[in-house]
């Protein structure tokens, strides 16, 4: 059987790929959740992002990030090759489009670890193809507890961290699916029955008006 559910003689197309688009604040599971779905389906495959930032120690060009001179980077701009972009910190960060389509147009699915604002500008730029997931963390004392555990952050990024948290959550309604990560595995388990769902949607199977095409001529 197909990972999208089709199989056997039904089959008669490439169904496209679909961008799934995950956000919540930070520390409330969504990187990880994303890397487990990742790995039980093969054919799903992480966006990378450009950067006009130093690599760090470690980061691989085209498997961390696509590293750009700023000049490149507002070239790009110029021409229309994100599907998002921003300046954060004085370094630019953008989603090429020509990776993704590629990928979409091969039947690949692709996913995003991103916030609220870039969900939002691939939603307009791409609004058949987006599927977007709101991951909400159970409460916020659990939130600032993830936080604290992690030992990366001083108590006034952490406070930060939370302020920060609250403003993400109110745009927890322009999302087209909500998980609430109160157990892993259960929000896990949700997130592939979206998957899943999506996949088997009409408009992801272009192959399909010809097919029924055929069909109302058989006798």
């Amino acid at each position: 059987m197909s990972g999208d559910g089709l199989s056997g003689p039904v089959f008669r197309g490439r169904r496209r790929g679909l961008m799934l688009v995950l956000s919540s604040p930070s520390g409330a599971g969504k990187t990880t959740l994303s890397k487990r779905l990742i790995s039980l389906n093969p054919d799903l495959v992480l966006s990378i992002s450009a950067t006009t930032r130093a690599p760090r120690p470690g980061e691989v060009e085209g498997q961390d990030y696509y590293f750009m001179t700023p000049k490149e980077f507002e070239e790009k701009i110029a021409a229309g090759e994100f599907f998002e972009w921003a300046k954060v910190f004085d370094h630019y960060y953008g989603t090429p489009k020509a990776p993704i389509e590629e990928a979409l147009d091969e039947g690949r699915d692709v996913v995003f670890d991103i916030d609220w604002q870039g969900a939002r500008s691939l939603a307009k730029e791409a609004p058949d193809d987006v599927v977007r997931v709101f991951i909400l963390p159970p409460s916020l004392a659990l939130l600032r507890d993830r936080l604290k555990k992690r030992k990366q952050d001083s108590d006034d990024i952490i406070k930060s961290r939370m302020n920060r948290a609250k403003s993400e959550i109110e745009h927890w309604n322009e999302y087209d699916y909500v998980v609430l990560n109160d157990d892993f595995s259960r929000a896990l388990e949700k997130l592939s029955e979206i998957l899943h769902a999506e996949r088997l949607k009409r408009v992801r199977h272009p192959w399909l008006e010809g097919f029924v095409e055929e069909l109302m001529k058989e006798e």
